[in-house]
């Protein structure tokens, strides 16, 4: 391996045990500001998909957070400080033509103007929110640059209907792409009315810069208006929710647009994308003398323009669940679902097909990020095991394949810059068979300050892959993660 990965293991132990001492208990001071932080450093082990450049290599990534905050009856506000530092960046896997980037080192590395390290410090959030617009306290009006989640607006008491949307609800289209070592943030406004059983959440913003690129001060010419109504559904032992939501995107960078058109139509086509997506899910859980069932319906439905292109396109994801009442000595948790995000049949007419994931969190919907929902066909089953309060165990398998042949192989979680466009896409070759796809995690909270995360996943690569990389059609990906917050 090019990288020493034992190296880039000591270097994330060093950053969060020498960290301890220097910072003591958060609380309160006489003015009621309350000073937080955390430090989180991953050590990311790629071996990629075998091309022509060097697709098996590690690197670290390290994000450390500071931030103070202030609450009152009439407002709070809230400050927080970022400083990605990326070590070792791989710097030789950047494959010509359609083998592309040989994983997310490489996409670093390139975002990042091929340094191998690099680092940098900018505002994550910086904003005030105004409370109690009303007599009974409902409304608020958070003003200036935030992190925000569809899907997230309100967490259920039931704590089966909290799991899932958390990890299969929120974020499918607007999220702040936690999971890379930079992350992104919305400048913008949210109006919120919060009531006994029903939120109005309404948005309008323009997402920042980061998530590959270490500098995540300025902003993107992109504008997003998005209006959700969450209503929670009556019932003790049944419990659920429903949400009604739009999306409006509006993207007025000249970057290429990545679709399946052939690249001198591309390169003719700077029109902007204005794309309005409607939809929503239904979550249920049930009581049941064998155990805990839950279920959740998500699906939307997007019309507009993509350049010269119409556009028109749409996605749907059924999922279900069952935690039986033996075995609670590990509590186990088993899913099944699939999804469809709709793709692109003929890169020849005047409609763009291809269901469109905005600006997303992918890693939730898939851990090893080598796809994402777009023009992809996903069945999975899921099995989680909770051994004890504080400690997780999770293994997924993924049957993989695109919707179309005739589109792409996408990959990407939206705009991060103003020169890149964000979606990846390589070519099916007339494949539909993508991938299956098996992994497990152990997630660890050892006290309330120190978290530990290790992940290991596997793909077998199926005719789309084989095709692109006929060297090796098989993949691998782990990182070791330690958090320490304070």
């Amino acid at each position: 391996m090019r990288t020493n990965c034992r190296l880039h293991i000591c270097i994330v132990l060093i950053i969060i045990c020498g960290c301890f001492p220097l910072f003591g208990q958060s609380g309160a001071d006489a003015d009621k500001v309350t000073w937080s932080g955390s430090i989180r450093s991953r050590v990311e082990i790629w071996d990629w998909f075998d091309g022509a450049a060097d697709s098996d290599y590690a690197f670290s990534g390290s994000t450390l957070k500071f931030g103070a905050r202030r609450q009152t009856k009439k407002f709070d506000w809230q400050i927080d400080l970022e400083a990605p530092v990326l070590l070792g960046l791989p710097d030789n896997a950047i494959s010509p033509g359609t083998q592309g980037q040989m994983g997310l080192g490489a996409t670093y590395f390139a975002a990042t103007n091929d340094g191998l390290n690099r680092s940098m410090l900018f505002p994550k959030q910086a904003f005030i929110r105004i409370k109690n617009l009303d007599l009974q306290g409902k409304q608020s009006l958070r003003i200036g640059r935030f992190e925000f989640s569809d899907g997230a607006e309100t967490t259920p008491a039931n704590a089966t209907l909290a799991a899932v949307k958390r990890d299969r609800v929120s974020q499918r289209l607007l999220g702040p792409f936690g999971f890379s070592h930079v992350g992104r943030s919305f400048d913008g406004i949210q109006y919120t009315y919060a009531g006994t059983s029903a939120n109005l959440t309404l948005l309008g913003a323009v997402p920042t810069r980061g998530a590959f690129q270490v500098d995540g001060w300025g902003t993107l010419p992109i504008s997003v208006f998005y209006g959700a109504y969450t209503r929670s559904l009556p019932g003790k032992k049944p419990a659920g929710e429903f949400r009604l939501f739009g999306l409006y995107y509006h993207d007025w960078r000249t970057t290429l647009k990545t679709d399946n058109r052939p690249l001198a139509i591309r390169r003719a086509d700077f029109d902007k994308i204005r794309i309005a997506t409607i939809g929503g899910h239904y979550l249920r859980a049930r009581e049941t003398t064998a155990g805990t069932i839950d279920f959740l319906f998500w699906g939307a439905v997007q019309a507009g323009k993509w350049g010269i292109l119409n556009h028109r396109a749409g996605a749907a994801s059924i999922e279900a669940g069952f935690q039986p009442s033996l075995l609670k000595s590990v509590k186990p948790w088993i899913r099944f679902g699939a999804h469809h995000g709709s793709g692109d049949s003929n890169p020849a007419d005047n409609t763009h097909g291809t269901f469109f994931q905005v600006l997303p969190t992918p890693r939730i919907y898939s851990r090893f990020p080598f796809y994402n929902l777009m023009n992809n066909q996903d069945a999975f089953a899921e099995l989680i095991l909770r051994p004890h309060a504080r400690l997780t165990l999770r293994s997924d398998a993924h049957w993989l394949r695109l919707a179309h042949a005739a589109d792409l192989w996408y990959q990407g979680g939206g705009a991060f810059q103003p020169w890149t466009f964000g979606f990846s896409g390589r070519p099916s070759n007339g494949n539909r068979w993508l991938a299956r796809l098996y992994d497990t995690s152990a997630d660890w909270q050892i006290n309330k300050r120190v978290s530990a995360g290790i992940y290991f996943a596997h793909a077998q690569g199926c005719q789309v892959v084989e095709s692109i990389y006929p060297k090796g059609k098989n993949a691998n990906y782990g990182f070791l993660e330690l958090t320490y917050k304070f």
